[in-house]
């Protein structure tokens, strides 16, 4: 059983203000998941004990781990809300943990566990070997085992950590369940099977949501995770200096995007994702995809798509509706697997 912790214990150092219901009255989307965010199950909303309204449940219906660590919001808001005004790169970081977390197996953690001589485990997979934060989640587990020890998954930590990270820049943006148990299997063979490539053209990018109970709306709304960060200039080489074999660069670049980004990518470096905006989380980035500015192939196959490009300029012009999306986008994809059956984590790299 999922229970639902606050949407962050307090305002935030930047609040942006309530959030708002249905988000999808006013784009014909029609998306019914946006009845409740509780209706389906960790894969997307089948947790039936939380209401989407940002406030607890009653303690009494409650996990005996969430009862007996009260202090669990505070201590993990406090420690990734310091970490984060210390570097604010970190805030990217912990949302990719969770995205890249949740793609396989559900939110277990299976991709803090290290490999081991017998297994390569989920983080060795190409696609995680540039993911990071681990640091993080490993402070707040630390903390939380000697305020409550055994009470608190892995799994749930990183849960927070990724919310809060996001809150501490715009204020609380959406509930987190808690009540998640941490895998005891971590496959990179699975993690590259499973995670959502930068090089996928639209369907295969919407398959890819449809596999884990997700849809359209939160592709897009997802997507706009790409406002903060920084991408690999690595996965886009080929886009800019071989896009057909022929030393060409992929015409759905803006031209002048597509110097810059040849300039700066001559060392295999990084780059913003969000030109021009990439530490603040903001709408900037569905102005830039608009602009044929999409870092990744991904990023500007939503223009291919007439439902995907008229959602993206929706959310461009309206802060507060992607915002509200956004949130509950990551209720529905922090649901994914249930609550699985697992164990607590003693330390969040080994099973126990």
């Amino acid at each position: 059983m999922f229970v639902l912790s606050h949407v962050s214990n307090g305002q935030g150092p930047h609040h942006h203000g309530q959030q708002q219901k249905n988000p999808a009255a006013g784009h014909g989307q029609g998306r019914d998941h946006h009845r409740d965010d509780e209706d389906k199950g960790r894969g997307h909303d089948d947790h039936d004990d939380h209401k989407g309204n940002g406030k607890p449940k009653d303690d009494d219906h409650s996990p005996p781990h969430v009862k007996g660590c009260p202090q669990l919001e505070t201590i993990a808001r406090n420690i990734t809300w310091t970490r984060v005004a210390a570097d604010p790169t970190l805030a990217p970081k912990l949302l990719r943990l969770h995205f890249h977390d949740c793609f396989v197996r559900g939110c277990d953690a299976s991709i803090l566990l290290d490999s081991t001589a017998s297994n390569s485990a989920e983080k060795d997979a190409i696609p995680n070997q540039t993911v990071a934060g681990y640091e993080v989640i490993d402070e707040i587990k630390a903390r939380l085992e000697v305020v409550c020890p055994s009470s608190v998954s892995c799994a749930d930590i990183v849960a927070l950590a990724a919310r809060d990270a996001v809150s501490f820049q715009v204020g609380p943006m959406w509930p987190v369940s808690i009540g998640r148990k941490d895998g005891r299997v971590s496959s990179s063979s699975e993690a590259s099977a499973n995670l959502p490539s930068p090089f996928s053209n639209f369907t295969t990018l919407l398959q890819d949501f449809k596999n884990k109970g997700l849809d359209l709306q939160d592709l897009v709304a997802l997507s706009g995770a790409h406002t903060i960060g920084v991408g690999h200039c690595g996965l886009i080489s080929d886009r800019l200096f071989n896009f057909t074999g022929v030393g060409d660069t992929d015409p759905s670049i803006a031209r002048v995007y597509a110097s810059l980004l040849r300039a700066k990518c001559s060392n295999l470096g990084a780059i913003e994702m969000d030109p021009g905006s990439g530490s603040s989380f903001d709408t900037h980035y569905y102005t830039a995809l608009r602009q044929n500015q999409g870092l990744f192939e991904s990023d500007a196959a939503l223009l291919t798509d007439q439902r995907s490009a008229r959602m993206s300029r929706v959310f461009e012009t309206n802060r507060e509706l992607f915002f509200v999306a956004f949130g509950q986008s990551m209720v529905k994809m922090g649901a994914i697997g249930g609550v699985g059956a697992g164990e607590i984590r003693k330390n969040c790299h080994v099973i126990n």
